[in-house]
């Protein structure tokens, strides 16, 4: 019962640190086409899920990445007649990964991941100065 405010934080933590990598993988394959399929990148999105713990008297909230799943978005599309990806009408469809879109993302994963370090860390010094109090 005592940590189980530190084990709230890590799991934010990774779970953001989850969102991160799915918005940087997004944002490099922001015009990737696959070479076997022809089918362009589809974005990735994660779904969180909150979980309650209430194993001891104080039940504990947590979060963790459900799954990770596609954005069925329509892709975009160019008109490039001379890409050999065009359709009979000329247009190659790309993926659905709008970099400014990622990149809010991003940051805001990274504020919530800072958000959480913080309050670990806040805990983290409320422990310490508990046994600083019981030592003397």
């Amino acid at each position: 019962m005592l940590f189980k405010g530190l084990e709230i934080s890590l799991t934010g933590m990774e779970a953001e640190r989850v969102r991160m990598d799915i918005a940087s993988s997004n944002l490099a394959n922001a015009n990737s086409v696959d070479p076997e399929t022809k089918q362009p990148y589809r974005r990735k999105v994660p779904v969180f899920e909150a979980i309650l713990k209430s194993d001891g008297k104080v039940p504990l909230d947590e979060v963790r990445v459900k799954e990770i799943a596609y954005d069925n978005s329509p892709f975009r599309e160019k008109y490039d007649p001379s890409n050999p990806l065009a359709d009979k009408s000329g247009y190659v469809k790309l993926p659905n990964v709008d970099p400014v879109k990622e990149m809010v993302d991003m940051i805001s994963a990274m504020r919530t991941y800072e958000a959480n370090l913080t309050a670990f860390n806040t805990h983290k010094n409320m422990l310490t100065s508990s046994l600083e109090i019981l030592r003397v």
